[in-house]
This record gives structure tokens, sequence and C-alpha cells, in this order.
């Protein structure tokens, strides 16, 4: 696969800018009174449905595309499927390795964080160092995965960027309160939380230099079918029930259906 160095710049941007949303979760935190619950229960089922449609209506389509291509009909379409639930094991995986006490994608709020016993500053403090690692290790692949995909097409990796960013939000008020109540720095607390969203933009750049010279129709396919099962998962596993634990159902679920809307509305004006 080759590239222009104008769409590899734009594919680098968009996923550095997906990694540092966690750093707008830090500000919100710190200078929000009150969690926007409504807000984000609506932003997070909006991302949910951004993933979610461009996921089986492109993103899975592109890969069978290319792989029934490269091999025909009946071996494509079974490589295709593979790939996908082969994608949702291994973020299944990555999340088994986090225990759910420190993994980022549990739902917190300001005021639950802030009213932690302050006296336990170690445990804060661990807290939200291991929620930085478990960040890191979630958006490596998501950073790869919207890397590639802005590459192959710009219009999957735009929304792809922005409903990452989305859900990298609340990952930063994850990881940047319990610092801040351990450590009594806002300082030290938005820069792990901006390091930690680091790791999306490492894995555009692990992308560029060591798969893009391997890269064809195939290993395309392959990986776009593995990054859909991803998305899927991440989408029904962490994003809607986050979302239905800070707002209502009725919340999450509208806005499930305005992000699918949007990515719609959005595909078709490039048709």
């Amino acid at each position: 696969m080759t590239a222009d160095t104008s769409t590899i710049l734009i594919a680098f941007g968009l996923t550095l800018f997906a990694g540092l949303a966690t750093g707008i979760g830090s500000c919100l935190a710190f200078f929000a009174k009150r969690t926007n619950t409504k807000f984000l229960s609506i932003a997070l089922g909006f991302s949910a449905g951004v993933m979610i449609y461009v996921s089986f209506v492109e993103i899975f389509a592109k890969a069978l595309q290319s792989l029934t291509a490269e091999f025909g009909h009946k071996s494509g379409t079974w490589m295709t499927v593979l790939g996908f639930f082969g994608g949702m094991f291994l973020i299944a995986l990555i999340d088994k390795l986090v225990p759910s006490f420190q993994n980022p994608h549990e739902a917190h709020s300001v005021e639950e964080l802030s009213q932690s016993d302050a006296s336990k500053n170690k445990r804060l403090l661990r807290m939200g160092m291991m929620s930085a690692i478990a960040i890191a290790i979630h958006n490596f692949p998501e950073g790869l995965a919207t890397f590639m995909a802005a590459i192959k097409d710009i219009n999957i990796g735009l929304p792809i960027a922005i409903a990452i960013a989305i859900h990298n939000i609340p990952e930063g008020i994850a990881v940047s309160i319990p610092i801040y109540y351990a450590t009594g720095s806002r300082k030290k607390a938005f820069y792990y939380s901006f390091l930690s969203g680091l790791s999306e933009p490492i894995g555009a750049l692990v992308g560029y230099f060591f798969l893009m010279r391997f890269f064809n129709e195939a290993t395309f396919g392959i990986l776009f079918a593995c990054v859909a099962g991803i998305m899927v998962f991440i989408s029904l596993d962490e994003l809607l029930p986050a979302s239905e634990k800070y707002g209502e159902h009725h919340l999450s679920i509208y806005g499930l259906i305005a992000g699918m809307i949007i990515m719609a509305v959005s595909l078709l004006f490039f048709l």
C-alpha cells in the first residue's frame, strides 16, 4: 500500500487528536463542579453508534471486498469472518488482563472520585497510574486502526477518530482525578492523563514504520476485519454499558441512533 506524504500526515494527525482527547477529560474533571452525566451518556452512545455502523457498513465490507478479490469468494469470506471474531477475542483478552477496579472503561463521575478518602494517597495514586497503563494498552490497537483506516480512506478514518476521541474523554477523568487527589497537583494529574493518550499515535507510528511495507490487499483485508471486530466489541462491552451508567437507558440509545444516522449521512455525501 502506498500513500503520499499529506495522507500520512493527516492520518497521523487524526490519531494524535483521538489519543490526546484524554486531556479533555482531565480539563472537564478539574473545572466542572459536577459531571454532566446526560452529556456523557449521549456522547458515549453516539460514539458507539458511529463505531458499530462504520464497522459493519464500511470496514467489514471493505475487508470482505479485499479478501474475496485475493482469495476467492468462499475463502475470502471465511477469512473476513475469522478476522472479525479474532479482533473481538484480542480486545476481550486485553480487557480480561486488566482488573475491573483499574479498568479505565468503568464509569466514574467527578463527584464519586472527588469524595475518595484523600488519606489513602498511595491507593489513589496506584489507581490513577494503573488506569493510565490500562488506557495505554487499550489505545494502542485503536491508534493503529485509526491510522490505517485513514491511510486507506480518509472518509472512514475521520469518523473513527472522532468516535474514539469521544470515548477517550471519560478515560481522562479516570486517570486524572485519582492522581490529583493523591498528589494535590493538577499539573501532574493532567500530565499522566495526557501521556496515557500518546499510545494511540505510537500505534500509528508502529503501523507506519513496521506494517506499511508489508501492506497489500490481503493484509489490509485481514487487519480491517480485525479492526471491525475490535470496534464492535468496544462499543458493546464498554461504550454502551458506560453510557447507561452515566445516564438513562433511553439517552444512550438516542445517542447510539444519532451516531448511526450521522455516520450514514456523512458516508452518503462521499458516494
